[in-house]
């Protein structure tokens, strides 16, 4: 980290391994270069729509699972195998889901009277794309989650079943704020991983290296970041790019800990 920071500050040529400074020019580059902003508000995008609904089924998911008597274990482990595949083998499987021709998806939805998207080539549909795929190994969090579920007391359930409160209100009042510190955790750790998307975009837009037949809609920070070092060789720009989403990855995750502070139920009595 400490020599990347200096590299942010110089322009480093790979060929005779030189560093020759030029003080903050990488930075006020990241502010007039329209490609860094526009990659920027597409990752910002991507992460307002990936982390709720990633969280949302992880919960949906734990749920499930917790409500399992019989063959438990098994259950687990089939939910759990997705998170298990390569990352290129389920980009392979999204690139036949997707297709907006022949795709699986799209011939399900013309089944049902609906006529599919283009998914991978409407700009307006690319980000959904991708949300759709990082659901898909969403197991981590539903396994973190289920493990909350089982630290609740069940005396809490008895008790409140005993006072006449039925599921839903005993799922608002004991499961929610029993588990809040955990889904604090999983926000502020889905959120990291969301502004540092690069897997599903690269695979699904970018294997070929063909960056000019890309969505623009797919250009995600990680993605132009990756381009800039590797393909453009600016490594002093690309520095000041990580930097940049290193304070933007720090400030949010400091502005979740005191919005945190309000909805996060801990036994010690910290938090409300």
């Amino acid at each position: 980290m400490s020599y990347s920071l200096v590299l942010s500050f110089t322009d480093y040529d790979l060929a005779t391994n030189t560093m020759d400074p030029v003080g903050g020019e990488n930075f006020v580059q990241l502010v007039e270069n329209p490609r860094v902003l526009m990659s920027l508000g597409n990752t910002f995008t991507f992460a307002v729509m990936a982390v709720p609904l990633e969280l949302a089924m992880a919960l949906l998911m734990a749920l499930l699972l917790n409500s399992v008597r019989r063959g438990a274990g098994l259950f687990r482990v089939i939910y759990y195998l997705p998170k298990m595949t390569p990352a290129v083998a389920t980009a392979a499987v999204f690139l036949l889901l997707l297709n907006g021709n022949q795709g699986a998806i799209n011939k399900f939805l013309d089944a049902i009277g609906i006529q599919g998207p283009q998914w991978l080539l409407d700009p307006n549909w690319v980000k959904p794309s991708i949300v759709i795929m990082s659901v898909w190994a969403v197991a981590g969090s539903a396994v973190i989650l289920l493990a909350a579920l089982q630290a609740v007391p069940e005396e809490l359930y008895e008790s409140a079943a005993i006072d006449g409160a039925g599921p839903l209100r005993r799922f608002t009042k004991i499961t929610l704020p029993m588990i809040s510190p955990t889904i604090f955790f999983l926000v502020i750790t889905l959120t990291i991983a969301s502004l540092q998307v690069f897997d599903q975009a690269y695979l699904l837009f970018y294997r070929d290296g063909a960056d000019s037949s890309a969505p623009e809609a797919a250009l995600f920070y990680g993605i132009y970041l990756y381009q800039q070092a590797f393909q453009q060789f600016n490594f002093g720009l690309a520095a000041a790019m990580a930097w940049l989403l290193f304070a933007i990855i720090l400030l949010i995750t400091l502005v979740q800990f005191l919005v945190g502070r309000r909805f996060v139920h801990y036994e010690s009595g910290e938090g409300s």
